[in-house]
């Protein structure tokens, strides 16, 4: 199996609805976008709709941590890398960039944590081996990327020196 180091397929365009009164995108289109871009990266990790009907589950986000680094606009092209940090077996840790498609710098970073779901009790439930196996594969060719240093970034009015 080719695992795609990063992930790189998840692409968008910043769409009227989600631009503000600074004439730039709204903070919580971010999220939606990156919720968007998780989606494709999810369904490559093996979260199907046909897994999630045949297991009878979901993930659910449980934390997110949105660090914005230059602003988009309307219309703008987007391109987001997507990497799976950690998971157990019940939590997947991943972390996203978004860039601008054709210009290249990078728009913003996205770090969160899931949770696998068992949809009929609305709890947290394992996740099936079958799936376990294919994230330990990605995982180990992930953790050959360059740690972000956004990982685990806190917020502070002070800036943490970056070694």
């Amino acid at each position: 199996m080719e695992i795609d180091t990063p992930f790189a397929r998840a692409t968008a365009v910043v769409l009227p609805a989600w631009i503000d009164y600074n004439g730039h995108m709204n903070v919580g289109y971010y999220h939606v976008a990156f919720d968007i871009a998780a989606d494709a990266f999810f369904d490559w990790l093996g979260f199907t709709q046909a897994f999630r009907k045949r297991h009878g589950s979901s993930t659910f986000a449980l934390e997110s941590h949105l660090s914005f680094v230059r602003e988009v606009k309307e219309g703008d092209p987007l391109r987001y890398e997507a990497r799976l940090l950690d998971f157990d077996h019940k939590r997947v840790h991943f972390y996203q960039e978004m860039f601008h498609a054709t210009e290249g710098w990078l728009a913003a970073t996205y770090e969160s944590l899931s949770v696998h779901v068992d949809i009929a009790a609305r709890r947290t439930a394992p996740m099936p081996d079958e799936l376990g196996q294919r994230l330990a594969t990605i995982l180990r060719e992930h953790a050959r990327l360059p740690r972000p240093w956004q990982v685990g970034h806190v917020i502070s009015a002070r800036p943490v020196a970056r070694g």
